[in-house]
């Protein structure tokens, strides 16, 4: 295999996150204190991706702000238009000649086998689908769904299905060749979404006949679509590490502070008499005497329920 590239899609606008999204791109959004976007790239480099790509749109400038200094070279490609995830990554075209891992800014993914990926592209796949089974209909709803041979060749992809279409799920994680791109070009816009959507550029190339498989390499993963899910990746990923709370700096705290399942970034401030359960703190966030809350989300703005909308 060429040299593996990596791209991030970093440019939604996230509708459903409103009020965060008028400040914070989804990307940006903070998981165990440290900006989701982040953890992308460290999986990348943990690969040994070295060149990693990352298209923005809506508050581009936070996105490349959150990066800063990841210990190699970003590039960063705008897209000026949010007209869905096959028009972001064509904003690459002739940038890109070879395999990349592409990764969906809002998708927060735990493996210990993405180099499994790897090894099924160099066994001669051109586009290589993370999966995982997915019990709950609901979740595969807001993925795709795949259609799959029993040697793991995909016939069939489903994008956000409305009927029973098995178990499989995709999870926001591809690794493809450049055949993806004349793929993009000959995909029309979406009537569900008015959108141009990978899963039918997919499509195009099943139907060209390159080999696309599937990997089940997927532990969890979590789509950062609504308030609560920023609460239930944090929570989730407390437990995994068996932590009971963390902040990523010690935090200023007052006293008589009670504190569970919190996740905290850099220069909290706690006063005094304080109860939060499972929350997450922002940066900079001054949390005032005498707060009590469970399930909200603190931002320096003020205080954001993670309830769904």
């Amino acid at each position: 295999m060429s040299r593996l590239v990596g791209v991030i899609l970093a440019a939604g606008k996230g509708a459903r996150m409103l009020p965060f999204t008028t400040r914070w791109p989804k990307p940006v959004l903070p998981i165990l204190g440290m900006p989701l976007v982040r953890h992308q790239v460290a999986m990348m480099r943990a690969l040994g991706i070295e060149r990693i790509f990352v298209v923005i749109g809506h508050l581009g400038h936070e996105v490349v702000r959150a990066l800063g200094d990841v210990g190699g070279p970003v590039e960063y490609v705008e897209q000026t238009e949010a007209l869905g995830i096959a028009h972001a990554l064509a904003q690459l075209e002739g940038r890109i000649t070879g395999p990349f891992l592409l990764c969906l800014g809002d998708v927060y993914v735990v493996s210990a086998r993405l180099a499994a990926m790897l090894d099924l592209y160099g066994e001669g796949a051109r586009g290589v689908l993370a999966s995982k089974i997915e019990r709950d209909p609901e979740l595969i709803r807001r993925n795709f769904a795949i259609l799959a041979e029993g040697d793991g060749r995909v016939r069939r992809v489903v994008e956000k299905p409305r009927t029973d279409y098995g178990q499989l799920k995709g999870c926001g994680l591809y690794l493809f060749g450049a055949e993806i791109f004349d793929a993009i070009r000959r995909t029309p816009r979406s009537a569900m979404r008015d959108e141009y959507e990978i899963t039918d550029s997919i499509q195009i190339m099943i139907d060209d006949g390159h080999r696309v498989v599937h990997a089940p390499v997927i532990d969890e993963d979590f789509n950062l679509t609504v308030a609560s899910d920023l609460l239930a990746i944090n929570a989730s990923e407390l437990q995994r590490r068996g932590l009971s709370s963390f902040f990523a700096e010690p935090p200023q705290q007052g006293a008589r502070v009670e504190l569970s399942g919190v996740v905290g970034g850099v220069g909290v401030t706690l006063g005094d008499d304080i109860v939060l359960r499972n929350c997450v703190l922002f940066d900079a966030t001054t949390v005032a005497d005498g707060t009590q809350l469970t399930g909200a989300i603190l931002t320096p703005d003020g205080v954001i329920s993670g309830e769904t909308p």
